[in-house]
């Protein structure tokens, strides 16, 4: 009856209040009798409504996700579990594998002061785009599907239901690292450069999270482990695991335990996966890149690297290789880069690296960012193995999936379906100040556009010439 409820209460909302018209985009209608926290997963029902009728039902539990996102937004993002009596539970969300862990992506919009609002991606196309030209590539990245979302009957707009990054045969396929000896303790693992966000107190009134950065970065021997070198290849020597923000945390990367979680990884499995990190990083610092052997090329997978370089720069993600980061090894294989992720401040809406000169060399326009990017990119593009592997993959994808016409075509087309759907005017009409300021969409996506025509000619005279 609870669902029928939320049903004919939907269907209501939207066509009244909303416009809403069947054959536009799913509807997700949550409901929620706690107050949802960034912390922890509450109680909730939620209804997919396609096309007029419902899809899916289904008790989840519901939090706030995301670190900045979180804290600069009023429009929250969302992390949700499907569950049948309390327990997590795998399903079929729009068309997408069964699982149990979701991802209902919001987009950064800030309207606060009514003089000076902003949003990240005004266009809220960055992830979809990304990832489905990272698909197209042949890479794994998040599924993704387009709907409108009402928590506790407040409309809160358009949004994107997209797989969480985790292990799992249809998302990250790298299994689970079996025993402390060869061959299982050698996959898979799932690690991340990023904040620690994930690692913040639980409990603590709403105001807590809204405030405290620090929490940002409490890398800890439980959580991470740090890089030997620092972001210029040279071996460390401050201590590891400081005070969070301290005078030089700039100098260091870490490495956070995704998969296994800290909790279940052995002490083997953690010595393992240091040490492979660490054999690799040794060997990319010591080639002699003026030679034909590569000893680096034993530790990582070359293609997907190349992959993750061609996709972040050619998104301009300045989040890229220091935050937001995944590596993954399976068993018996080597370190691959990916799946790509968080490109909200992409497709030229930064102001940090010129949009004429690579991302990966974010060190030199941002000075002791309490986050830089590890020595590895510089090597990289000062070594002829890999730019060669570039310049010839960036060849193949500009003639196939990268072409300009496949590019502007998927923006064309995932324009077009928004708009037609009324989706944008309802989102925009919803987020905007109190003095009506707010996004004009379509200058939004012309700016997308421009930035992807001159971004690709640009990578086309800096490819040609290595």
């Amino acid at each position: 009856m609870k669902h029928l409820f939320a049903l004919a209460a939907a269907l209501i909302l939207f066509s009244c209040d909303q416009d809403y018209t069947v054959g536009g985009l799913p509807i997700i209608e949550i409901n929620t009798t706690q107050v949802i926290r960034p912390d922890e997963k509450v109680r909730g029902e939620m209804v997919i409504l396609d096309d007029g009728k419902e899809v899916l039902s289904s008790s989840i539990g519901i939090e706030y996700r995301g670190s900045t996102s979180y804290r600069v937004s009023d429009k929250k993002s969302y992390s949700i579990e499907t569950r049948i009596a309390g327990d997590d539970r795998a399903q079929i969300l729009l068309g997408m594998p069964a699982e149990s862990d979701w991802i209902l992506m919001g987009h950064v919009f800030r309207a606060t002061d009514p003089d000076n609002f902003y949003a990240y991606d005004p266009t809220l196309m960055h992830h979809y785009i990304s990832y489905e030209l990272a698909r197209s590539m042949g890479q794994y990245a998040s599924r993704c599907r387009w709907v409108e979302l009402r928590v506790n009957g407040r409309y809160d707009g358009l949004y994107i239901l997209m797989e969480k990054l985790k292990a799992d045969p249809r998302r990250i396929d790298v299994g689970r690292p079996n025993g402390d000896s060869e061959p299982g303790i050698t996959g898979g693992y799932i690690l991340k450069i990023d904040k620690t966000a994930g690692d913040a107190p639980v409990g603590q009134p709403l105001e807590y999270y809204d405030n405290n950065w620090g929490d940002d970065a409490v890398y800890t021997s439980a959580n991470s482990f740090r890089s030997h070198y620092d972001i210029y290849g040279d071996s460390m020597t401050i201590e590891p695991f400081r005070p969070p923000y301290h005078d030089q945390q700039w100098l260091e990367t870490y490495f956070l335990y995704e998969h296994p979680g800290p909790a279940e990884m052995t002490y083997a499995q953690r010595q393992y996966i240091q040490g492979y990190i660490n054999d690799f990083e040794t060997a990319l610092l010591t080639d002699d890149l003026s030679s034909s052997t590569r000893t680096y090329l034993d530790y990582i997978d070359l293609e997907s690297f190349v992959d993750g370089f061609i996709m972040n720069e050619l998104g301009g993600n300045i989040d890229a290789y220091r935050i937001s980061t995944f590596l993954h090894k399976p068993r018996n294989g080597k370190l691959r880069f990916g799946p790509i992720w968080d490109f909200n401040i992409g497709y030229g809406r930064q102001g940090r690296v010129p949009w004429d000169d690579w991302i990966c060399n974010y060190n030199d326009y941002v000075a002791q960012d309490a986050w830089m990017l590890p020595f590895w990119w510089d090597r990289f593009l000062d070594d002829p193995i890999f730019t060669s592997a570039v310049k010839t993959r960036w060849t193949q994808l500009r003639s196939d999936v990268l072409s300009d016409a496949a590019i502007f075509a998927l923006i064309n087309d995932t324009e077009d379906r928004l708009v037609q759907a009324g989706a944008i005017d309802r989102n925009y009409n919803r987020w905007k100040t109190d003095n009506g300021n707010t996004v004009n969409h379509a200058d939004e996506v012309n700016f997308l556009r421009n930035y992807l025509e001159q971004r690709l000619a640009w990578m086309d005279s800096e490819i040609a010439g290595w």
